[in-house]
């Protein structure tokens, strides 16, 4: 049975940034990371597209913290201490350039997760940290003063352990034998299923929309992109990762209040219509789209309001009006079903926060365990959010553990 110093269970993102800041922290450490997979950072692959998102320009806590669902209060002191700044600053002194979207997701300026994945196995080898591939924890006990980690045939021991392994249900078995308690994972950041005539054959389109889901205190506002299967965008996606728990009891069967005019409610719009149908008596409703609509939207509807094609604004009665003015601000749209938000699968659930010492990111409850990363009943809307959470935890476990 091999002793380290440190042991990090996990080879994703949160498990790399904490084994080379604990390298930095304290030269000549033994430090070994066990993964499971046949492959260390596979998250980090296929993040962003390939391009891997690794923070957002967001540089005040109070903001930040404001991205996580799940979290929020208690990543608040830690970004105080590392965040997006510090991120930024971390790469840029191993040679990596980081560049700024317009939606404010940050990215290598190379445009490709290869770039991440290549600076930490540089950084893995320089300080020379061991890394096994295909090694499934079995057991995790507390021996004395080593925590002592069986792989079947295989043991290692060492004073301090780290877990970085994500959702990880077989993990989290462990972790809840050893006194913890696991909230149970239910998914997070997900698309909407929807068959609706009104966005049928409107794949593609987007605009900024207000969102409810009725009978819930769940709301959104953003662009929300009409799919071949239903609704996503940003709009849909932080009521998906805010409602993780509402929607699985709902077994993701419920109606959605959209706003197509979030600057309206349904009785001002009415108002605005009736100076439409004075302006433009003449005109056929459906041709000229109103309120800067995407136009074949637009005349979804109006067709869905009662209104034929043909019709021109003087003809519409005070019932097809204030159908029409229903439909832009007040449309109710049945949702039944999910799909899984591009491939980086998020869930809302994993060890209790209130059994986590936010200073260090030490278990309240074991001595010399540490926690990084989505094993923590923490997660994020999209837009690199998740992975300055992993950043943050993997820095603070590392210097507590070599302090």
């Amino acid at each position: 049975m091999k002793g380290y110093d440190i042991i990090i269970i996990g080879g994703g993102a949160a498990g790399f940034f904490a084994a080379i800041n604990a390298a930095e922290f304290k030269p000549g450490a033994s430090i070994l990371i066990l993964e499971r997979g046949k492959e260390v950072l596979t998250k980090v692959r296929i993040s962003g597209g390939g391009r891997c998102n690794v923070t957002h320009a967001e540089f005040l806590p109070a903001e930040l913290i404001k991205n996580y669902p799940r979290g929020e209060k208690e990543l608040r002191g830690p970004f105080h201490t590392f965040m997006t700044g510090d991120t930024i600053a971390w790469f840029e002194e191993r040679g990596i350039e980081l560049k700024i979207e317009e939606d404010g997701r940050m990215f290598p300026v190379s445009d490709s997760s290869e770039t991440i994945i290549d600076c930490f196995l540089s950084e893995v080898r320089r300080h020379g940290i061991r890394v096994k591939t295909n090694q499934p924890v079995q057991d995790i006990q507390k021996s004395g003063d080593n925590w002592v980690i069986s792989m079947g045939k295989e043991s290692y021991f060492s004073e301090k352990i780290l877990i970085a392994t994500g959702s990880n249900p077989k993990i989290w078995k462990m972790l809840e034998k050893l006194g913890h308690t696991i909230t149970a994972a239910v998914p997070s950041l997900f698309t909407f299923n929807i068959r609706d005539e009104r966005i049928k054959d409107l794949p593609g389109i987007s605009t900024f929309a207000d969102v409810k889901v009725e009978g819930e205190k769940l709301e959104s506002s953003g662009p929300l992109l009409i799919t071949h299967w239903g609704m996503s965008g940003p709009a849909i996606l932080k009521l998906s990762a805010w409602g993780a728990r509402e929607l699985h009891n709902l077994n993701y069967s419920f109606k959605i209040i959209v706003n197509w005019l979030p600057a309206y409610s349904s009785e001002a719009i009415l108002e605005k219509l009736k100076d439409l149908k004075f302006e433009h008596a003449k005109q056929q409703i459906s041709k000229y789209s109103q309120f800067e609509l995407p136009k074949r939207l637009w005349q979804n509807l109006v067709r869905a309001a009662g209104i034929n094609e043909t019709e021109i604004w003087a003809d519409l009665n005070k019932n097809q009006l204030q159908s029409l003015s229903f439909q832009l601000c007040d449309s109710r749209f049945q949702v039944n079903g999910k799909s899984t938000f591009k491939e980086e699968f998020v869930t809302a659930g994993g060890v209790n926060l209130e059994e986590v010492n936010f200073k260090t990111f030490e278990s309240k409850l074991q001595k010399d365990l540490y926690f990084a990363g989505e094993v923590l009943n923490i997660d994020a809307i999209t837009g690199g959010f998740n992975f300055q959470n992993a950043w943050t935890g993997a820095f603070l476990a590392a210097k507590a553990m070599t302090e």
